[in-house]
């Protein structure tokens, strides 16, 4: 890969805009329209799509909880391992910040959450209408065709 094909992948990934990226990398292109067919092209190449999708991949895993995190995250929160900061007020004007276990609501709620993921409820529905079986009708009509 060139420089400037890597200038042009660098400069995409920040906004995934292949125009604006594309004037980045080749400045003599003025034009937006030459810049975004030629951006296209680029993106095709196969060397700079694989750079731009390793570094999208990267860029996931490192800002993006997975499955298994929120799992963790909610047993604690339901289990009441987890603290969180909380101002309060002691009078004369005076605050403080606080670290607290999570209160009865927020784990119920981590417990209803994980609850639904694990399908532990089943809500109740009713169904009014008849139940029957299915009639087939052959109403066309037979034709001679001769």
């Amino acid at each position: 890969m060139t420089d400037k094909q890597k200038r042009f992948a660098d400069e995409y990934l920040i906004d995934l805009n292949g125009t604006r990226a594309y004037k980045v990398a080749y400045p003599r292109v003025k034009s937006d329209a030459a810049a975004s067919v030629n951006a296209s092209r680029m993106l095709r190449i196969a060397k700079v799509k694989t750079y731009i999708d390793e570094q999208l991949e990267k860029m996931h895993n490192e800002k993006t909880a997975d499955a298994q995190e929120v799992m963790e995250y909610l047993t604690a929160v339901m289990r009441g391992e987890t603290e969180s900061s909380v101002l309060s007020l002691c009078g004369d004007g005076c605050q403080e910040i606080l670290e607290k276990p999570p209160d009865e609501k927020e784990r119920l709620k981590a417990a209803e959450l994980l609850g639904k993921r694990y399908s532990l409820f089943t809500d109740k529905v009713e169904h009014g209408g008849d139940i029957g079986g299915v009639v087939i009708v052959n109403d066309i009509p037979k034709t001679d065709t001769g």
